[in-house]
């Protein structure tokens, strides 16, 4: 089983707000999304239509410890709090 890790994502959307989040997932599955679209829709409100190509620096490993990692997932699932930007991938790049 491949070890999952503890992510933010952070983008800054200008005057419209920023989109982030805290999310579990392995790094082959980061890595496999990274440079892909995503598409929030209008999250930031009507008509903001927020989408980009998620890049690495808009994502941060966070150190924490397997334990806590694997008790987070338990608890709150995948996505912890905030966006998870790999379940907004464009349907064209799946």
């Amino acid at each position: 089983m491949d070890k999952k890790y503890l992510w933010k994502f952070y983008w800054y959307y200008e005057r419209n707000g920023n989109v982030e989040g805290m999310f579990i997932a392995t790094q082959d599955e980061v890595e496999s999304c990274v440079g892909k679209e995503i598409y929030f829709g209008e999250i930031l409100g009507k008509h903001s239509e927020i989408y980009g190509t998620l890049d690495w620096e808009d994502l941060e490993k966070v150190e924490a410890d397997s334990d806590f990692v694997e008790k987070a997932l338990e608890i709150f699932g995948q996505s912890i709090s905030g966006y998870n930007p790999l379940d907004y991938i464009k349907a064209e790049d799946e």
